[in-house]
């Protein structure tokens, strides 16, 4: 998974030679025909071409490596894929996420993880906090996987007492001394946890644990803690990662359905304002192509026809028989929407993809927000 101390220990590298990084969007919604691989080929041999002889000796092993590893690992890939590598200081980190990413292979003298990092400030963390009265997991769950980032034990609590004679006696006294360990332990996590959400960037919290756990955290977590709390759900403290996910995987999806209805009510509202956002694909075509989508968001089945330059990729909505900068030939296409997208996250945009909007679909099906 992601991690930013990571990555700003790998962006921090400085070594002998080079580094040689490649961002690669494998995304099938963007690639029906496997375009990648034509676009990873052709940046291998405009690298190849552009790189001083000097520099293409001291990284010709990367390359190679970076090669063999994109053409035996095909099937295994998601949406995004980043290789970072340095033979001369024994380094390789594979990052394969679950959103696309920007074209780009760039050799330099330290790893470039600017396009991972975007990824960390543009996309929802969530974290899962699993407790009970002795013990709590904390977890962080990001584009689809999870990952346990510690436990908090607290061992001394004591039992109940199922004793008569004088332990019966001080049976309330005793109940109050597990109730203060329990308070204690809660305290701890609390602190813990707020801690933990303030250094990792993190927006929103599900806890996990009964319902008496659940309320007593709740109780006890301040303020802005609470407000990223999204919900809950009935997990063992003794789970497995995968099955912790499983079960708040329904929660995520939810929130982000909702957020799916907030963007395109924002959507709708701005661009019926002329406020930096356009609906349909006529329009959204003309801002691509002026460099000045921000955010383009569509319906997941939405797609549409159109013309593609089959020299330089410009788009057309209308049917023109040359493209109006380089003169190219203009194909028809049905798959317009995927090249839209793949525009857009070459100049660096987000993809908003909404499973279902009647409202969307109904302003065209498309839309974008604007930079300027």
């Amino acid at each position: 998974m992601l991690n930013r101390t990571e990555l700003r220990e790998i962006a921090s590298m400085e070594g002998k030679g080079y580094f040689v990084s490649l961002y690669l969007n494998v995304d099938p919604m963007f690639n029906k025909k496997g375009d990648y691989m034509v676009h990873f080929k052709n940046m291998m041999k405009d690298t190849i071409e552009t790189l001083d002889k000097a520099v293409y000796k001291a990284v010709k092993d990367d390359l190679e490596k970076i090669e063999s590893y994109v053409l035996s690992n095909k099937r295994m890939f998601r949406k995004g894929l980043a290789l970072l590598s340095s033979s001369a200081n024994s380094f390789w980190k594979e990052y394969n996420i679950n959103v696309p990413v920007k074209n780009e292979l760039i050799v330099d003298k330290t790893p470039y993880t600017k396009s991972l990092m975007d990824i960390l400030d543009n996309y929802q963390r969530y974290a899962v906090l699993l407790v009970d009265k002795e013990s709590a997991r904390i977890f962080t769950v990001h584009l689809g996987e999870i990952v346990e980032y510690g436990e908090i034990h607290t061992p001394d609590i004591p039992g109940k007492h199922k004793k008569g004679g004088w332990f019966a006696l001080s049976q309330n006294h005793y109940e109050r001394h597990i109730d203060f360990h329990i308070g204690m332990h809660l305290k701890d996590v609390v602190e813990k946890v707020d801690s933990f959400l303030s250094g990792e960037y993190i927006g929103r919290l599900i806890i996990g644990g009964s319902d008496e756990a659940v309320s007593m955290v709740k109780g006890m977590l301040h303020k802005t803690v609470l407000d990223k709390v999204i919900g809950a759900a009935k997990v063992e403290m003794f789970a497995k990662s995968d099955e912790v996910l499983r079960r708040v995987e329904p929660i995520v999806s939810a929130y982000e359905k909702k957020k799916e209805e907030e963007i395109v009510e924002s959507l709708i509202a701005k661009a019926l304002k002329k406020e930096n956002a356009v609906l349909g694909l006529d329009n959204v075509i003309s801002a691509l192509q002026e460099q000045r989508v921000m955010k383009l968001v569509f319906v997941k089945d939405y797609n549409a026809n159109g013309y593609n330059c089959s020299s330089c990729n410009y788009l057309s909505v209308q049917k023109i028989d040359s493209c109006p900068y380089c003169k190219g030939k203009m194909d028809a296409v049905d798959y317009m929407v995927d090249l839209a997208g793949q525009k857009a996250i070459q100049q660096s945009a987000l993809i908003e993809v909404v499973s279902e909007s009647k409202k969307l679909l109904d302003a065209g099906g498309i839309g974008a927000f604007l930079r300027f």
